[in-house]
Formats: C-alpha cells, sequence, structure tokens
C-alpha cells in the first residue's frame, strides 16, 4: 500500500435499520472496502441522531421503514438541521417508487432496493453497488440541495406558434441530483415548448413513477418514453430505466426509438446514446443540457453535436450535487453556456427567441 493510500481518510459511515440482520451485512459490507468503514450503527432515526451528534460521519445509510419514527421523516429533520449525504438503503423504494422519489426529493444522494429473496446473500451481491454509491454520496455538497431544488414555480411565457414544430428539439442527460434539477428545468416549460427527450440514470422500477410525478407538476406533457413514438411540442419523454432512448428522423417528423443494446459508460439508459443520436439525425435544431451527475456519461456525444450544429448547456457547479457530468463537457469544448439550475429553461427558451427558433452561433 502507498503512503498515499495510508494517508487519505476513510469515508466514516453511519448505518441506520432496524433488522439486525441488514445492520451486520451492511457493516460487513462496507469494511470490506478498504476507503470506508463504519463507525456506527442505530435501529431507530432516535439513536441515529445521537450518534451523528458523537460520531460526525461523512455519510448515512438510512432505511425508510423504522419504529418510532420513518426514514422519510428522519431524512427531512436531518437535511434541515445537518445537512449530509444519505444513501436510502430499503426494500421499500423497490415496492414504493414513491417512497424512493421523495427521499430524492428531500436531499437524498441516491437509493439502493435491498432484495425481495435472500437478504444476505442479496446485499453482499450488492456490494459494488453500495461502495460506490457510499463514494459518490461522499464527494456531494449536500447543503447545494436547497439551491437544486428552488427553482421559480412561474411559468415562462408562451413562445408564440413560430416556435411549436417538431424541427426543434431539447436533449438533456442527467445523473445523481438529476431527478429535481430535471423538475426545476421542466416546470417553468411552457406548454408550447419545444420538445424535451431526457436520459436520467434511473433504475427500470422508477423511471415511470418519475414522469407521471412530473407530468402532475408541470404545464407540458410527461411521460415515459415508448419505442416509434412521434415526438411533439409540449411533450417531455423520459427515458425508461431498461432502454437507451434515441431520437430518429422519420420523414418530417422526429420519432423515438428505444434500444437494449448493452450498457455504454456503465449506463443503460445512457447520456452519450441520446446526444449521439441527436447529433446525427438532429445537428443544430438540437439545443443540449447536461444536468447534475457523476462520470463522464454523454461528454464526447454531447461535443458531437455541438460539432453538428447544437447550442449546448452545462448545469454550473453551485448548483450541482454532483458537478461531474458537467465539468466533463465543459472540459472537452462540447459546452456554449454554463448556467444555473433556476436559471436554465429561461436561458434555452431565449436562445430558441433570440435566434428566431435556429440555434446557430452569434
Amino acid at each position: 500500500m502507498t503512503l498515499e493510500a495510508i494517508a487519505k481518510p476513510k469515508i466514516k459511515v453511519l448505518i441506520v435499520d432496524d433488522s439486525a440482520l441488514v445492520r451486520s451485512i451492511l457493516k460487513e459490507v462496507i469494511n470490506s472496502f478498504p476507503d470506508m468503514q463504519t463507525i456506527g450503527v442505530a435501529s431507530n432515526p432516535l439513536q441515529a441522531r445521537e450518534l451523528i451528534k458523537t460520531l460526525n460521519p461523512d455519510v448515512m445509510t438510512l432505511d425508510v421503514e423504522m419504529p418510532q419514527m420513518d426514514g422519510l421523516t428522519f431524512l427531512d429533520k436531518v437535511m434541515r438541521l445537518r445537512p449530509m449525504p444519505v444513501l436510502m438503503i430499503s426494500s421499500l423504494t423497490e415496492r414504493s417508487s414513491e417512497a424512493a422519489l421523495k427521499a430524492l426529493e428531500l436531499g437524498a444522494v441516491d437509493f439502493v432496493a435491498k432484495p425481495k429473496l435472500g437478504i444476505a446473500d442479496g446485499l453482499r451481491g450488492y456490494a459494488d453497488e453500495i461502495a460506490e454509491k457510499i463514494r459518490t454520496a461522499y464527494v456531494t455538497n449536500p447543503s447545494r440541495h436547497s439551491r437544486t431544488t428552488a427553482p421559480s414555480a412561474k411559468v415562462l411565457p408562451s413562445l408564440g406558434s413560430k416556435f411549436s414544430t417538431t424541427e426543434k428539439v431539447i436533449l438533456v442527460g442527467a445523473s445523481t441530483g438529476g431527478t429535481e434539477a430535471i423538475k426545476a428545468f421542466l416546470m417553468p416549460m411552457p406548454a408550447d415548448s419545444p420538445a424535451i427527450l431526457i436520459t436520467q440514470h434511473m433504475p427500470e422500477a422508477f423511471t415511470k413513477s418519475f414522469a407521471d410525478r412530473l407530468n402532475g407538476l408541470c404545464r407540458i406533457t410527461v411521460k415515459e418514453a415508448e419505442d416509434g413514438e412521434r415526438v411533439l411540442p409540449g411533450h417531455a419523454y423520459i427515458a425508461p430505466g431498461h432502454s437507451h432512448l434515441l431520437i430518429k428522423r422519420s420523414g418530417a417528423n422526429y420519432v423515438t426509438e428505444l434500444s437494449q443494446a448493452a450498457p455504454v459508460n456503465h449506463h443503460r439508459p445512457s447520456v452519450e446514446v441520446l446526444f449521439r443520436s441527436g447529433a446525427q439525425h438532429a445537428g443544430k435544431n438540437v439545443l443540449g443540457v447536461m444536468l447534475t451527475g457523476m462520470g463522464k456519461d454523454g461528454a464526447l456525444a454531447m461535443l458531437e453535436m455541438r460539432q453538428a450544429g447544437a447550442y449546448n448547456f452545462a448545469q454550473n457547479e453551485a448548483t450541482c450535487v454532483v458537478f461531474g457530468m458537467p465539468r466533463e463537457a465543459i472540459a472537452v469544448g462540447a459546452v456554449d453556456e454554463i448556467v444555473p439550475i433556476h436559471e436554465m429553461a429561461q436561458k434555452v427558451l431565449a436562445k430558441l427567441a433570440q435566434v428566431g427558433g435556429g440555434v446557430t452561433r452569434v
């Protein structure tokens, strides 16, 4: 082991779960990785509250269904009183996608669904996923959550009939922190906005509920994308968790395509796949938007979009939960403007208005 590895502090993790078996397995899993350690375990939020004060953990794993106080109520209190990175690990995140989405809305970084059967072996099988999500949570800034989730509720003015066209499309990529950033981007959009296609890294069990939740909040229609449907203005299409989402040309129209090809950049759906299809089939008619997320998925394809004539935006670091994907897109020269999330919708529509519906650089 190098001196650098020895000197690097371990990620301090607090486990909160009412199951003694789950606490034991999670402790075993976390302590098996050299860069993290379990510093405490709690069977309920009241115990957890005291351990947070005394142990000062870097990351907390949290169950949803617990005695004395449920995990969502505790999460809400934590994020208001002592913001910290939280990873939800719960069976409810699989049975009830609403619980998972609510946790993300309250400020959780991510979630892992407990296996339905064979929980001990199942959690051990998820060891790499749990560790990676703890590492991601560790580098997030929970104080940014309020800035990310404080968009103006005001709907932007109508674009007018000349923008109600199938020619202009907005392509969006996001990962960690993206559910709230996408909501902040879509809520101000007027009903006649250009069509929006979105790839958010999210498991299959949650994408439809996520789309339905947004549809109830937004002026535009938001839905989980289906294969071969015509892309329409005033609609946003969320990539389903089981497939890549692509945009293709069909005569005078754009249509969606779903693909279950191999993961790209370890993801399916992948932002890279959506953005590359935009470069190939929509070119200068695209406005690209890269939102918060860990990693580099979509950066190179966003550059391809720009080279094909697209105009691209990236969320700024101050409002990102994780600045990875926007940073990578900026680094490769794929981005034209860097914008706070609460200004993103306004800036994107202003660009359309500025150039009369096109995206040519001026």
